[in-house]
């Protein structure tokens, strides 16, 4: 094993030095490496992260004849170089201020959690690494025909992600969880360790794609067409793949962020969205089973639901005192809650009359419908997350991230569409991934994982390349 990783790593050197956008490309098609973890003198690492770290230092170690020149502009303030005919024009990096923010708010919680091996571990991998893939992102993804290779790499990601998963519903192998792989409550989990893993890692990417899909240009010649049924494939054992997982929060917000993207996109999409909409609406109302389903999901009436609320609850235990700004320190969060977790709920999943009463009146029935409930890593709710991670602040900071993301991606949308430029769905998928992460993360962890971080940070420089773009063209 250690022979192939060192080989590959080789390889990944030499392909990178020759070419940047070549390594960023294996990068994007390899997300899910941070899988494969190893030992360096003794510091752990995955192969996403070497890959990450290898393609920053050859990026550096090119540039820095112009970086030192520039160094009080970098210290300044992150700065990008573009050539234009007048020379070179120095341009600010997208969300520059945010990220030295971020760095700076995560190694304040690294000195909460007393620098320790874990908290250390976490800072590198979803901070310290994402930022620097974002800076050679945006210094390499210049043009859109670069981003398509970059979208080409995500796409070969989803796809192999969806041909094991399904590989798995059918034959039930490659599950470690015996419950996971039994048939009649089967949940696949592809390369990952748990179901919702799947659903983190796709849904985002099933809404950009869609975006890519109608950016392609009509059906005028064979290359066009592959490309379109390519991306179409994509999309459908992405969203299937879900479905199989059973992450109902993933499947939720795909739903959700296609519906924005199509009202937004223009009247006649608006029109089919509105429609599907008020089907669906209609078939949940006369059918019982969806309509009850849906009702439980939304109101948290469920079993996932009702452990999200003990969990939110004994969450906000853990943020009372100094712990309310300053969060409870990277990896910090189990221990914290430690003293306020109840180690189980009961759930009436049969729907018994005076539930309380009966329950407590028979110890049979107390066994029978008492739920142990774990201590998670994370409270599962995207605010809740970095708020226990990073303190108040560093929370806020994020959604400030996320909605100023968003709302860049909206104005190129409404740029591209006046310059009747296709572009305008890459802007919309753009947005319609964020929407997703948010949404999903209503109920889940959509950052803090190695694969999820850089991904977001991906989809940021795509985003601030694209405004880079745009906003030369209009000078």
């Amino acid at each position: 094993m250690e022979i192939l990783i060192a080989s590959f790593l080789i390889v990944f050197c030499f392909l990178s030095w020759r070419r940047l956008e070549t390594g960023l490309f294996f990068i994007a098609a390899l997300l899910p490496t941070y899988l494969i973890r190893f030992q360096i003198l003794g510091l752990p690492l995955t192969l996403l992260e070497l890959m990450i770290l290898i393609i920053f230092a050859i990026w550096f170690f090119k540039e820095w004849p112009e970086l030192k020149k520039r160094l009080k502009l970098v210290l300044a303030g992150f700065k990008n170089k573009k050539n234009d005919k007048d020379g070179i024009e120095k341009t600010n990096y997208p969300f520059w201020r945010e990220i030295i923010l971020l760095l700076i708010i995560s190694f304040v919680s690294l000195a909460v959690a007393d620098f320790s091996l874990a908290a250390l571990g976490i800072w590198k991998a979803y901070f310290l690494e994402p930022v620097l893939l974002f800076i050679v992102a945006v210094n390499v993804l210049s043009t859109n025909k670069k981003r398509e290779r970059i979208f080409l790499a995500l796409a070969l990601s989803v796809l192999s992600i969806s041909l094991v998963a399904i590989y798995q519903k059918l034959s039930g192998q490659f599950i470690a969880n015996d419950f996971w792989a039994a048939s009649e409550s089967r949940r696949v989990v592809s390369w990952f360790s748990y179901p919702n893993a799947v659903g983190l890692f796709l849904a985002p990417l099933i809404v950009l794609f869609s975006g890519v899909f109608y950016s392609l240009p009509r059906l005028t010649n064979l290359s066009g067409a592959f490309k379109k049924i390519g991306i179409l494939i994509v999309i459908i054992l992405g969203a299937l793949s879900i479905f199989f997982a059973r992450s109902d929060g993933g499947l939720i917000a795909v739903l959700v962020a296609l519906f924005l993207i199509a009202f937004l996109a223009d009247r006649k999409k608006r029109i089919i969205a509105l429609s599907l909409a008020g089907i669906f609406l209609i078939f949940a109302f006369l059918y019982a089973p969806l309509g009850d389903g849906l009702v439980n999901h939304l109101g948290f009436k469920n079993l996932s639901g009702q452990i999200r609320l003990q969990q939110w609850e004994e969450t906000m235990e853990t943020l009372k005192g100094p712990a309310f700004l300053l969060g409870n320190g990277l990896s910090g969060y189990q221990e914290a809650v430690k003293p306020y977790h109840q180690e189980g709920i009961f759930f009436n999943y049969d729907g018994l009359e005076n539930f309380d009463a009966v329950v407590w009146a028979s110890s049979t029935l107390r066994e029978k419908y008492w739920q142990p409930v774990e201590i998670y890593l994370y409270p599962h709710n995207i605010f809740l997350n970095f708020w226990t991670e990073l303190g108040l602040i560093g929370a806020l900071l994020f959604l400030f991230i996320l909605i100023k993301a968003s709302i860049i991606a909206f104005k190129l949308f409404k740029h591209y569409k006046r310059e009747n430029s296709s572009h305008r769905y890459l802007a919309l998928g753009l947005l319609g991934a964020l929407i997703a992460i948010f949404v999903h993360g209503l109920v889940d962890v959509p950052y803090f994982k190695n694969d999820l971080a850089a991904l977001f940070f991906l989809l940021l420089a795509i985003l601030g390349t694209m405004k880079i773009e745009s906003e030369s063209e209009r000078k």
